[in-house]
């Protein structure tokens, strides 16, 4: 006997470049759950303002903006860090898996998947999800990330985010909004960047309230004597050459976080 209309219906936002998969996928969850489709990350994000899901299933590999980058997006709201995000993907390596859970998954489906199995999970997270809501305290230093090439954002995030909260913005004009709603204890900034580099986002970090001292590592590819003196000079107090290691990485950013 099929009890599920006895259960409560959770909203879920699935997306997925593939319509096919959208339908199928709707198709196979709709005597359970509300699903609501979603092409890309644009479509997500008008679907967030008109309703709040129990649970996000996102598609990795998309081509105007990847499952990584989307769920950075999200983890960096507010409104939106809470709502757990499973992500379905024929991807089933170690190092996807991996990569997955350090952005904020709370779980990894892999491509073709048993009906069953996705619903068992997808009620699961949603039960701890609401279990933890408002318990969980996160006490990690936050951190900023500015570079605008996102694999490099990845790779920093990936050494840093068991320690530390660390959000990544890849448009370097869009620093000092961020600055004003958010309070990182270090920033970690790119030379070379199309819009604003970091020798002229340095002196404008400055002038902006409660920045004054906050410690600047600058990340550049260029690590010549004149571009070090340079940025020492515009107020940055250390450099990370690349590519770089994650144990430099993370010695540095706690060396510099320790003198505050």
């Amino acid at each position: 006997m099929d009890n599920s209309s006895e259960k409560e219906r959770f909203k879920i936002i699935y997306v997925d470049d593939v319509n096919a998969s959208l339908v199928t996928l709707k198709r196979r969850l709709s005597g359970y759950h509300e699903v609501y489709p979603a092409e890309s990350a644009e479509m997500l994000f008008k679907a967030l303002e008109k309703i709040t899901p129990d649970i996000i299933l996102l598609d990795i590999n998309m081509p105007d903006r990847d499952g990584y980058d989307i769920i950075g997006s999200l983890k960096e709201d507010e409104r939106y860090e809470q709502i757990p995000v499973i992500f379905i993907t024929s991807h089933n390596d170690r190092e996807s898996v991996v990569q997955g859970l350090t952005f904020g998954a709370v779980d990894f489906i892999v491509k073709p998947f048993e009906t069953m199995s996705l619903i068992e999970c997808i009620e699961k997270h949603v039960a701890e999800s609401r279990v933890n809501k408002g318990k969980k305290q996160d006490n990690r230093q936050h951190i900023l990330a500015v570079d605008d090439v996102v694999s490099e954002l990845r790779i920093i995030k990936a050494a840093l985010n068991a320690k530390y909260k660390v959000h990544t913005i890849s448009k370097s004009e869009s620093v000092l909004d961020f600055l004003k709603l958010r309070c990182p204890k270090l920033i970690l900034l790119d030379y070379l960047m199309p819009a604003l580099n970091g020798f002229e986002l340095i002196p404008m970090i400055r002038e902006v309230e409660g920045y004054k001292n906050t410690p600047i590592i600058m990340l550049t590819s260029e690590g010549t004597l004149t571009h070090i003196r340079e940025a020492i000079s515009l107020g940055a107090c250390d450099f990370i050459v690349k590519p770089f290691n994650e144990k430099e990485l993370n010695e540095k950013v706690a060396k510099h976080i320790k003198k505050r």
